[in-house]
């Protein structure tokens, strides 16, 4: 059976979102009615070459928010996978739970037989069923695992930590996994309900005539003008939302001891469903070693915005007897998670109070100006490099240089919707309701809200990879792929079309091809992009064999973003964005890598 029509069959007799684990009915349990035991916080530690891992209905309650959760082994998240570079995994996975459930291990190169996506590379895993993964580890690095079904934003997630053959090029004393999530009493079904009926539903920061937003009258008008709000930074927000590190929220009080002068690696995992983080720790610098579970050319740094998806390895160094605290803030500022490392029992440091919520500019519509302030301060063009003969290192204008910040330029005739700028297999349909006039590169960018925060910011151009890439090759082709969407109608889609699973062609590449992959966002949101089964190396400028290798990339709000990809695992692999909502309302594809037969076009 083809690969093709072997998906079609694991999908047969369902709706295009069932194939994602959205096509059956909400449990009871979800509903108000009794719920699964209470779920412990935190993550017990699984090792060795053969484990179990047991999925079960269950309740959470953190701070003073309490709702239906879903546990692996009775956590939230799930336990800590630990495993060695080089062994031979077995994985029993339990469904105990009342709805479908799967593994998928984020990040890790297995057979795509093993990847965990119901309806591409297995039929999900039905209650009172049991299903086994089995493979070979063949990396290292910090990842993690969750479940591509309704059950991953309720609490099927965890940490997963693969330790080198060989020693790594850097020390440390002390280690900390910190798993990054946002967690909501409401049933993931109900908030997609919400935001389907109105986009805006969890936005409780708005701008009026009232606020204190830096907006004059007349570019309040042109917002409304345009139907945009400059503050729809987040779909889902802290009003539902409780931000939590190792299951424990704000209020719940995780400490971190250290001892005074020791070095600390954390291993920071944004498995959140919904939220961009920013990571801070005030008062000592971070020391970023790796992005995706690769090692990267060290960075010191201040800051780093996380996108959901992404894992960071930082060192840390804190020399004085006191408290320090950690401190992930949502990207729209309307809560975040906190942990405090202290070097005594009880230590506590302040814990600084939210920033002001930031606001979408020129270069978020994709209307970057030719010339501009870049990141942290820089002068840089805004001409988009990311061509097949160009290195990709284009940048737009900083944050700090837009019409929500008073430039008074009146963007109200300005078209939003230029459809002669998409190319011809784009659909211009209803589900695109922006393009982006000048989408550059922003690879230079910190991410939102954070170009004038005055200190140091991390950004993709800083990332260098440690060591060579495996393959030197250039790329022989380009493959450009717009993302698209359409906020008022809750619509997200690659190239304009919504992803159904039975009759969608596939992305396709020919096995070991070298592509170079531009990502065009035609819409107002940053867009974490995953593909699955596979690592890119990001096109940011630096020297070709040592591009920053990764799994996930964030693609700004009307920018693009380019990396160079290896097609070397044979399969259907799935190819989303990975804020869980977009993805569930069809921002997510197919890549099917095979040998080109006769007639078949790239």
């Amino acid at each position: 059976m083809s690969s093709l029509d072997r998906r079609k069959f694991l999908v047969a007799g369902t709706a295009s979102m069932g194939a994602l684990g959205l096509a059956h009915a909400m449990p009871a349990w979800a509903m108000g009615r009794p719920e699964g035991m209470l779920a412990r916080r935190g993550s017990d530690v699984l090792s060795g070459e053969h484990l179990k891992m047991t999925v079960a209905d269950a309740a959470f309650r953190t701070g003073n928010r309490h709702g239906p959760a879903v546990t692996v082994n009775g956590t939230v998240p799930g336990p800590l996978v630990r495993l060695k570079e080089g062994q031979n995994l077995v994985v029993d996975l339990v469904n105990n739970s009342s709805g479908d459930t799967s593994i998928h291990w984020h990040g890790l190169l297995v057979p795509f037989l093993m990847d965990g996506v119901p309806g591409v590379t297995m039929a999900a895993v039905k209650p009172g069923e049991t299903f086994r993964y089995e493979f070979p580890v063949r990396q290292s690095g910090t990842y993690w695992w969750h479940a591509h079904t309704l059950q991953e934003p309720m609490g099927h997630y965890g940490p997963l930590v693969i330790d080198p053959a060989e020693p790594e090029p850097f020390t440390w004393d002390r280690e900390y996994v910190l798993m990054l999530s946002d967690w909501s009493p409401m049933h993931p079904m109900t908030i997609m309900k919400k935001l389907r009926t109105q986009p805006d539903y969890f936005n409780y920061q708005q701008t009026s005539a009232t606020d204190d937003y830096a907006l004059s009258g007349e570019q309040r008008r042109m917002w409304a003008r345009m139907r945009m709000m400059p503050t729809d930074i987040s779909d889902v927000t802290g009003s539902t939302y409780t931000y939590l590190i190792n299951g424990h929220g704000p209020a719940d009080g995780l400490e971190l001891p250290f001892t005074p002068g020791e070095r600390i690696r954390l291993r920071v995992i944004n498995g959140s469903a919904m939220t961009f983080f920013n990571i801070r720790i005030p008062g000592l610098p971070m020391t970023v070693v790796a992005a995706d579970g690769q090692n990267v050319q060290p960075v010191e740094t201040d800051e780093f915005q996380i996108g959901v998806a992404e894992t960071y390895d930082v060192l840390i160094s804190p020399q004085d007897d006191r408290a320090f605290a950690f401190v992930a803030e949502s990207i729209d500022r309307s809560g975040m998670g906190v942990a405090m490392l202290a070097s005594r029992p009880g230590a506590r440091a302040p814990v600084p109070a939210l920033r002001k919520p930031p606001l979408l500019t020129m270069a978020d519509m994709g209307m970057a100006m030719a010339r501009g302030t870049g990141a942290n301060g820089g002068a840089m063009t805004g001409m988009d490099h990311g061509s097949m003969e160009g290195t990709g290192h284009g940048a737009s204008m900083g944050h700090g240089e837009s019409m929500a910040h008073g430039d008074g330029m009146d963007m109200s005739d300005m078209p939003m919707r230029d459809t002669s700028k998409l190319p011809p297999d784009v659909k211009a349909g209803p589900g695109v309701a922006m393009v982006a006039a000048n989408p550059v590169d922003r690879m230079g960018d910190p991410g939102i809200g954070l170009s004038d925060v005055g200190h140091r910011v991390l950004t993709y151009r800083q990332l260098v990879a440690a060591s060579p890439n495996p393959d030197p090759r250039a790329p022989t082709r380009l493959k450009e792929i717009h993302l698209t969407g359409n906020m008022e109608r809750y619509m997200w889609s690659f190239d304009g079309k919504n992803f159904s699973a039975v009759t969608d062609d596939p992305i396709r590449f020919a096995f070991n091809e070298r592509v170079r992959v531009k990502l065009v966002n035609d819409t107002m949101m940053v867009h974490p992009i995953h593909l699955h089964g596979h690592f890119f190396e990001l096109v940011n400028g630096a020297p070709g064999d040592h591009q920053p290798r990764k799994h996930t990339v964030n693609v700004q709000p009307g920018g693009s973003a380019t990396f160079d990809l290896t097609a070397d695992a044979p399969g259907d692999w799935a190819f989303h964005c990975h804020l869980f909502y977009h993805m569930h309302q069809g921002m997510f594809q197919i890549v099917t890598v095979r040998p080109l037969e006769e007639g078949d076009e790239a």
